[in-house]
């Protein structure tokens, strides 16, 4: 790699090319195209959000092609946004860009100021510090995590936040005590509550091991679907359904899927 530039990857003025059709063909559309001309913030945000999960499933599914898709049509929305925000007068994609540039320069004074940070733990509890300070930022600890997060995204979050701060384990293997507490009490009350303890305790686990659990749970829902799909497939060519299968039958077929697929 030369320069920042990885073989057969575009220039910048070739990126900031590409960038500059986006947003002359978004002018176009907002002003020929009736569907286009109709959005509002309103109607856009619920497409937004299934495009956002698109390019998730993507990244679990680590297909690099169907990231470079979805990458483009969460940029799309992007410039959507930005272009009705000009319409209003209210900020443009100018606005936009220098925003989350200031924004990234104030939170990270070990690059742009003189604070140091030897690694990357030391860059996340700077980060919440720094956040603290920020002008208009989060005026207490956990004020800034979204109360639309999903909860296990959520979780991880409320603890990673805490942690910044000092609150969290001195050491990361004394968290398995609290996990093996939780689920004996699960085990004696398995309601809801309970169980809500059980898994907060995990997910803490996970990000004290350096673990995504949002990630790792997607991943197991992929290995399953895969191994049950096997099970399926396997029970047309024998001409059976499913529910006519002994669940004797459906493990030994289970055990086949694993041996395909791996663990």
């Amino acid at each position: 790699m030369a320069n920042g530039q990885w073989p057969n990857m575009h220039t910048r003025a070739e990126q900031l090319a590409a960038f500059d059709r986006l947003l002359t063909i978004m002018d176009e559309l907002r002003e020929k195209c009736p569907w286009d001309r109709k959005q509002t913030f309103e109607s856009l945000r619920q497409n937004t959000i299934e495009e956002t999960f698109e390019l998730a499933n993507a990244i679990s599914r680590k297909d690099m092609t169907e990231i470079s898709k979805e990458l483009g049509d969460v940029l799309l929305h992007v410039i959507f946004y930005a272009k009705m925000g000009s319409e209003t007068g209210d900020f443009d994609i100018a606005d936009v860009c220098n925003r989350i540039s200031d924004k990234l320069i104030f939170r990270h004074p070990h690059v742009y100021g003189e604070t140091a940070a030897a690694n990357a733990e030391e860059v996340s509890k700077l980060w919440e510090q720094v956040k603290l300070k920020e002008k208009g930022g989060n005026k207490t600890v956990l004020g800034g995590i979204p109360d639309a997060l999903p909860s296990l995204v959520k979780a991880y979050r409320i603890q990673d936040k805490v942690a910044g701060v000092g609150f969290d384990w001195e050491k990361r293997e004394d968290v398995w005590e609290k996990v093996k507490e939780e689920i004996a009490e699960f085990e004696e009350d398995p309601s809801e509550a309970e169980l809500g303890d059980v898994l907060f305790a995990l997910i803490n686990a996970a990000r004290l091991y350096k673990l995504k659990p949002d990630n790792a749970l997607e991943q197991t829902n992929l290995k399953f679907i895969r191994r049950f799909n096997y099970i399926e497939a396997k029970a047309k060519e024998q001409g059976r359904e499913l529910k006519d299968m002994t669940l004797a039958e459906m493990d030994a077929l289970w055990n086949e899927a694993k041996q395909k697929f791996g663990h």
